[in-house]
């Protein structure tokens, strides 16, 4: 069985695919506590969703507006004006601030009230919270939590999806499931087997072994499958008859951003030992943000490290992808809605879900950590 450290968060440790002792243990969702850190950066939109308009999304259970100023700097602000409550999204822009669309209280970029109609003296409370935010991989990111603890260096390991030895593009699914129940269907990639048999998946992603791997912030799920037949789409994308070895390595970061190693190769040209030269290797970016209790922001992208001109198959690659992870949707709001529908039940735990537990691990614990500052600013 190998060193099998489940009970440890700190250092290193593995169980393999085959090994994991398993059983009833988690809730299928614990909606009684907390169900995500504030203290974290979420994407809240791709680059091009936010410009010079004022764009409303609901980040963590809050109602934030979105726009840049004009030297194109975001910002993020509580999407309620501290006069009524008016949503500021209803507003417009003014210069670098809002201005609010109902009684025209005005707002500078960090959130304080700069003029209020028929009065010279500001209400020195008049405000509405910012947010931090910065700009990377092609995402918005804001920070839901204490302001001064937002590290930019924090940010989610996305390069990927700028880098140029890497093409791609992806889409946004704002999915009726809580968060989590995306990440566990990420962590543990059996379910291509049977959710995706025309496409990614085949017999021998079910079958084959794989290693778990943690830190005190990260997961990592590694299958390699040996000398098997490709499923269709990685046939076309290697354009080569033969046997292939297939890998999948999955490494997931607290707490909801999650980029998997996938490709494959003609099977003995050295790609388990490295050598991924003769075959085709790309990246599925995934970063999940929660919405509010049962709802989410999935955002995707899929990267690839051939043929890096050709638009066409960027564009065809994006959309066939987007097409794979509808099936994902359909499934995971299914049993978003038997959950609701059984709140009492608690999940089984298998083998397969030695990930998916690692990662709702580390969640819990950032979480916990931030309990004692919750309860103190309450």
């Amino acid at each position: 069985m190998g060193r099998d450290d489940r009970a440890q968060g700190e250092g290193q440790s593995w169980v393999t695919g085959r090994s994991l002792v398993s059983g009833a243990g988690a809730p299928g969702l614990d909606t009684a506590a907390k169900a995500w850190p504030d203290n974290a950066w979420y994407a809240a939109a791709w680059d091009h969703e936010v410009g010079r308009a004022l764009f409303p999304r609901t980040i963590c259970g809050t109602q934030l507006v979105f726009y840049r100023q004009l030297d194109r700097t975001p910002v993020a602000l509580a999407d309620a004006c501290w006069h009524r409550l008016v949503p500021l999204s209803k507003g417009r822009l003014v210069g670098d601030g809002v201005r609010c669309g109902y009684h025209g209280l005005e707002y500078a970029a960090n959130g304080r009230c700069t003029h209020m109609p028929s009065q010279e003296t500001l209400n020195p409370a008049a405000c509405v919270r910012s947010y931090p935010v910065v700009e990377r991989h092609r995402f918005l990111w804001v920070w839901m939590g204490d302001p001064a603890l937002a590290d930019p260096a924090l940010v989610p390991d996305l390069h990927w999806n700028h880098d140029p030895d890497w093409a791609g593009d992806g889409h946004l699914i704002t999915v009726k499931c809580d968060y989590r129940l995306v990440l566990d269907n990420l962590m543990d990639l059996t379910h291509e087997t049977f959710v995706h048999g025309s496409s990614i998946g085949n017999d021998a992603v079910a079958e084959a072994p794989f290693q778990v791997t943690h830190t005190d912030k990260t997961a990592t799920v590694t299958r390699w499958m040996h000398g098997i037949d490709p499923p269709p789409f990685w046939a076309a994308q290697l354009g080569k008859p033969g046997k292939v070895d297939r890998w999948q390595i999955i490494n997931f970061e607290a707490p909801c951003t999650i980029a998997i190693d996938v490709g494959v190769a003609p099977a003995g040209t050295g790609a388990p030992e490295g050598d991924r030269s003769q075959g085709v290797n790309g990246y599925v970016l995934n970063t999940i943000t929660p919405e509010a209790d049962g709802s989410c922001h999935y955002f995707w992208a899929f990267c690839r490290n051939y043929r890096l001109g050709e638009q066409r198959l960027t564009h065809e690659l994006r959309e066939g992808v987007h097409r794979i992870f509808g099936e994902d949707e359909e499934v995971l709001e299914a049993q978003q809605r038997a959950i609701e529908s059984h709140p009492d039940r608690r999940f089984y735990n298998l083998n397969i879900d030695a990930g998916g537990m690692w990662a709702r691990r580390l969640i819990d614990r950032m979480i916990a950590a931030e309990r004692p500052q919750r309860v103190a600013a309450e």
